[in-house]
């Protein structure tokens, strides 16, 4: 969130006034705002103590409020123990979750759930989707199956193609102008 995703104003330039802003939305039970809260708070950012456990129950408020992103974030700390007791198949039920509603790094997590445990044909299975939908990492996981015979040449070559058509697809002049303006915020911090 790098501002008011309702009346646009920028955050201000301070971790008070920030948190402030960030609280009156969170009161207001705005899902993007709790978990833009929980990540400060599992970071220790903004002037918080970092708190792991207070980030995975607004997660999980948000998560409520169908936020998809507070799924995968609670996947991601049930499968690496992060506030909660370490449990990688409550990790990746909350990731099936997420992923079948549309978070594709949900579903790239999936495919590395079922790599560690050896099941490559599953492993395999959600990596094809979410690199054909443009995620990169799981393109690169796929190549690595098809260099060490676990994935054929066909089932490489049709993840790279579904994979280019769907960054082709996402490409856009605006597009290209909004990731320019987000790294230049970034910059500037």
């Amino acid at each position: 969130m790098l501002g008011c995703p309702f009346c646009r104003s920028p955050f201000p330039g301070n971790d008070a006034d920030t948190l402030a802003m960030v609280m009156t939305r969170v009161g207001k039970k705005d899902p993007d705002a709790i978990d833009y809260l929980a990540h400060k708070y599992f970071h220790g950012e903004l002037g918080l103590q970092k708190d792991m456990q207070k980030a995975n129950e607004l997660w999980a408020e948000a998560a409520e409020l169908g936020f998809v992103a507070a799924v995968s974030s609670l996947g991601s700390s049930y499968y690496h123990g992060g506030g909660v007791q370490q449990d990688m198949a409550e990790g990746a039920e909350f990731y099936k979750k997420a992923a079948m509603q549309g978070h594709v790094e949900s579903r790239h997590n999936l495919g590395c759930y079922e790599w560690h445990r050896g099941n490559y044909c599953g492993a395999l299975r959600h990596f094809l989707i979410s690199a054909n939908v443009g995620y990169n990492h799981s393109l690169e996981m796929v190549k690595k199956m098809f260099m060490t015979g676990l994935a054929t040449k066909a089932q490489y070559a049709k993840a790279l193609k579904g994979y280019q058509e769907a960054v082709e697809e996402a490409k856009s002049h605006d597009r290209d102008e909004a990731m320019s303006f987000m790294a230049s915020q970034r910059l500037a911090k």
